[in-house]
């Protein structure tokens, strides 16, 4: 791991940016990892205006797990990065299954309305382990000001 404790910066595109990945300790145990990044954001590539996303990442681990750091950092590097949501929600999606081959994996990335409609996309692996605990995403659909 380069990132963990050092001062390391964005990548510049998701293309670039690395995900690092840490040994898992209780590989022969099925159990769910969820990241929560309620402030995600990129550009429509478009018009070049910011897009808002809280995206929740859950995974069941196998070998690897990933480093949240580097994830952090990873997500960051949208900022700047112009792709529709069903792009960024499934190019997270696909860099942490590459990174850490997880058992199972979903996601849901929650958008925030663009032209006046929200845009919610979800993905994920297949049917998740037996007798996993899979909690909802605690994420409710979106409401307007009401």
């Amino acid at each position: 791991m380069t990132m963990l404790g050092t001062a390391a910066k964005p990548a510049a595109s998701p293309d670039e940016a690395l995900l690092e990945t840490a040994p898992n300790p209780h590989a022969g145990s099925a159990y769910l990892v969820r990241f929560t990044a309620p402030e995600f954001t990129s550009l429509c590539p478009v018009t070049g205006q910011p897009d808002f996303a809280h995206l929740v990442i859950d995974y069941v681990p196998s070998k690897l797990i990933v480093e949240s750091k580097s994830l952090k950092l990873f997500l960051t590097s949208f900022r700047n990065h112009g792709a529709f949501h069903e792009d960024c929600t499934l190019l997270v999606a696909k860099k942490v299954i590459d990174a850490v081959k997880p058992k199972w994996l979903r996601i849901g990335g929650y958008w925030y309305p663009r032209g006046g409609m929200p845009i919610d996309v979800f993905y994920q692996t297949g049917e998740p382990p037996r007798g996993l605990w899979v909690p909802e995403t605690g994420v409710p659909p979106y409401r307007g000001r009401g």
